[in-house]
């Protein structure tokens, strides 16, 4: 069984509590037997897998299958195309080059529910959305990319995963994917 799940912010991407008040993937009412495959961090939103089938999370991540991975990002200010050049050349952050990606200015700006808490508004400090094509994901990687070229991550949304979408799930809805969805995840867009 493979499922998808649109992870809200404030959750975190496993079943037990950890230190902090955020809520758990406990609270959505999963089969017992799932485990989520990959993370989102719980400040971060969007689609997240979840199985109970064993290897897939391997085959899913392990970067030897490079399988995409999209994020909507916004952040402050307006990236210029010198940027979005860096951050789709491969930038250092901490001690490792990220891989070449796909990046873009996402014009016009996506419409997409309003998170709570809201993200911060700085009154003189104007905010856009970029869209990332990652084939890795190390620990914080979106938001580790963007400030290395000067541009905080206010909210991460990811939104695809291979060809599979997110689509018009609301936060906290999930479902069992069907043949053709499943078989979708494996299929990239790089």
């Amino acid at each position: 069984m493979i499922l998808a799940f649109h992870k809200p912010y404030g959750v975190l991407s496993q079943f037990s509590p950890d230190e902090s008040s955020n809520r758990t993937l406990a609270d959505f009412g999963f089969p017992k037997e799932v485990y989520p495959v990959g993370r989102l961090d719980a400040d971060s939103e969007g689609l997240l897998l979840l199985s109970d089938e064993a290897g897939f999370n391997t085959r899913l991540l392990d970067p030897e299958f490079g399988h995409s991975r999209s994020y909507w990002v916004q952040v402050e200010r307006i990236p210029s195309e010198e940027s979005i050049a860096r951050l789709a050349s491969g930038i250092a952050i901490q001690d490792y080059i990220t891989r070449p990606c796909r990046a873009w200015l996402l014009d016009p700006r996506p419409e997409i529910p309003s998170r709570n808490p809201p993200i911060r508004v700085r009154k003189n400090v104007p905010d856009s959305w970029i869209g990332i094509e990652l084939t890795e994901g190390r620990n914080r990687q979106v938001r580790r990319m963007t400030a290395a070229v000067g541009h905080p991550t206010l909210r991460l949304l990811r939104v695809r995963i291979g060809g599979l979408e997110l689509g018009i799930f609301c936060p906290g809805e999930w479902r069992e994917l069907n043949a053709v969805e499943r078989k979708m995840i494996f299929l990239s867009k790089v």
